[in-house]
């Protein structure tokens, strides 16, 4: 039976996202960077049946029992996984250099060795003598850890056939090349193959395989976007520089939840996971301070506390000072334009200070209202009532918007000892608007408000007549 030769053409492929077009352009179509478009010669393809290592079944007869997750050993990272590692799962971890990902997943693989089941650690960016000191100092020596110092595809492959580990961890994606591929480790083409190479040898030996990979100045992650659809599950690991706190939050997911977040604490000693963060987030003053409030966001599903800290001081200068640290300016800007056309407040002549306790990054809408009372609050010079939380998004009318899993956060709230929360009212009846109402949960006293006025009012932050 004769064939036809598929003809080999020419293709063009950006060299930042892999994106591939039958003819060349000066701008990529999916990343939008200029000049990164080169030539790649297409393979030849041949479409033919052929026959198959499994037959179809029906999807009731499919055996779930060897896809069951377990327990990674760090009970944060299990919960942002949706219950734990699942047997032939690809994982992408991303995070900037020295944000922790390598102390992380050693501290994984150390903790699935003590189960007695066997780990495999490829390093290319560090020597495995590197490595062990380390896990020296984690306390992450273990005899079923094995540990392989390649930046070679074969050699990994070889590694895995030999030790047949029950978890793999590849640190990281960008420095293992395959031989025979056009370009250098690292790139477009080299990433894609190795990546898909793992990731076969995953499926089909169920293993679980967690893939370090390297992030752009942008913060997106490097590498051609095919790598982050051919894993299973994408993570971010997320952390200021100056701090200890770090968080791991899934992009993608699955087996479980998106944007569910895991806190940790990284030290010399390791990194430990930290089951209730707010502490971190909220200063405890021992007498009334003015120009704070507490906000309560959501990160992921879970409720966290932080604390805003705002500075306002007459500007001698003709175009007065705003500076942010850890929320959004734009949204400060937003806030600060309402207060004076809505709130009665004059502080277009004040330099503007806002900043959050301890690193904390807001970017929850939630937030607006905490920003407001703290920003009022240092104008007057008048204190908020301590135990004071705030809640809601300000739209530009000054109207306070509902926000999403407000019981959440109430109850997160009133766990911690808070004694009052304002909150933009629910559902009003025509008669109700304009009034505070009040109710009590769980020991903490709810009063609703309808805009950014009632909640000054509420907690007596309004300018003198």
């Amino acid at each position: 039976m004769s064939t036809k030769a598929a003809r080999t053409r020419s293709s063009y492929r950006c060299t930042e996202c892999g994106w591939e077009t039958a003819k060349w352009v000066g701008r990529c179509g999916e990343c939008q960077a200029w000049g990164s478009v080169v030539e790649a010669g297409a393979p030849t393809l041949r479409a033919a049946a052929g026959p198959v290592s499994t037959p179809a079944v029906p999807i009731g007869q499919v055996a779930t029992t060897e896809s069951v997750a377990r327990t990674s050993g760090v009970p944060e990272l299990d919960r942002v996984l949706g219950g734990g590692l699942v047997p032939g799962a690809a994982i992408l971890l991303a995070g900037e250099p020295g944000v922790g990902k390598s102390t992380l997943l050693l501290e994984v693989a150390a903790q699935t060795a003590r189960t007695r089941q066997r780990t495999l650690y490829v390093t290319g960016e560090e020597s495995a003598a590197q490595v062990r000191l380390r896990a020296d100092r984690t306390g992450g020596v273990h005899d079923e850890l094995f540990l392989a110092a390649e930046t070679d595809l074969g050699a990994v492959l070889t590694h895995i056939e030999e030790v047949r580990p029950t978890l793999l961890v590849v640190d990281s994606v960008q420095t293992i090349g395959a031989s025979g591929i056009d370009g250098v480790p690292g790139g477009v083409t080299q990433v894609k193959e190795v990546a898909a190479a793992l990731i076969r040898v995953a499926k089909t030996r169920n293993i679980t395989t967690m893939i370090v990979g390297h992030v752009t100045k942008d913060g997106s992650i490097a590498g051609p976007r095919v790598l982050e659809h051919l894993v299973d599950v994408v993570l971010h690991f997320e952390g200021d520089r100056n701090s200890r706190f770090r968080m791991v939050r899934a992009m993608k997911n699955r087996y479980g939840p998106v944007d569910e977040v895991g806190c940790f604490d990284l030290s010399s000693e390791g990194i430990q996971a930290v089951t209730d963060p707010t502490g971190l987030f909220v200063e405890h003053h021992t007498q009334d301070v003015s120009g704070t409030c507490v906000a309560v966001t959501m990160e992921g599903r879970r409720p966290l506390l932080a604390e805003v800290q705002a500075l306002l001081t007459p500007s001698p200068l003709e175009r007065p000072r705003r500076t942010v640290s850890g929320v959004e300016s734009s949204r400060v800007d937003m806030v600060l334009a309402v207060l004076q056309r809505h709130g009665g407040l004059r502080i277009a002549g004040s330099d503007t200070f806002v900043a959050t306790v301890g690193g904390a990054k807001l970017h929850d809408p939630a937030a607006d209202l905490a920003i407001a009372v703290a920003v009022a609050s240092s104008h007057l010079g008048v204190p908020p009532p301590r135990g004071a939380v705030a809640i809601g998004e300000i739209g530009l009318a000054g109207e306070l918007r509902r926000v999403r899993d407000l019981p959440q956060r109430i109850a997160e709230a009133s766990r911690l000892g808070f004694k009052v929360a304002v909150v933009p009212r629910g559902r009003v009846l025509p008669s109700e608007r304009g009034i505070p109402s009040r109710r009590v949960v769980d020991g903490l006293r709810v009063v609703e408000v309808d805009d950014v006025v009632g909640a000054l009012l509420t907690l007596d932050l309004t300018p003198p007549l």
